[in-house]
């Protein structure tokens, strides 16, 4: 009779123990400009000779420090682009996350921990008019 009790205490914890357990599991953020949001910028300064702009527009993206920034709209912000004046400073906002390409090697170099990448969704890319 001991045993039988025993025996169904044992299966009772067995059930209920995961509950107890605190092994969380992190949903890892989803990539990409459709991707979970990581961060946003505002009113980030820049160089217009900052912005990398290859193919007519089909990719801009610019540095600052360690991460790189890949535009995720670059068609809608190359005619932006066009009509500013290179002598002037920059003001980028927009919604980052993480690069997809990035996400995928990051696991297989140390390079990767130092150098991150990101996609933003540019929302304002207009001239810095100081004192203007």
């Amino acid at each position: 009779m001991k045993a039988y009790i025993a025996g169904k205490i044992a299966v009772a914890l067995i059930i209920i123990a995961p509950l107890f357990s605190f092994n969380s599991c992190d949903k890892q953020e989803k990539c990409g400009c459709d991707g979970d949001k990581l961060f946003s910028v505002e009113n980030k300064l820049l160089n217009y000779n900052e912005l990398y702009v290859s193919g007519n527009g089909a990719t801009i993206q610019f540095s600052e420090g360690y991460a790189t920034y890949i535009f995720c709209n670059p068609a809608t912000m190359y005619t932006q682009y066009q009509d500013l004046d290179p002598d002037e400073q920059l003001l980028i906002s927009g919604d980052c996350y993480w690069d997809c390409s990035y996400v995928s090697s990051a696991g297989q170099s140390s390079y990767y921990y130092y150098y991150k990448y990101y996609n933003i969704d540019v929302t304002k890319l207009e001239s810095y008019l100081y004192g203007k």
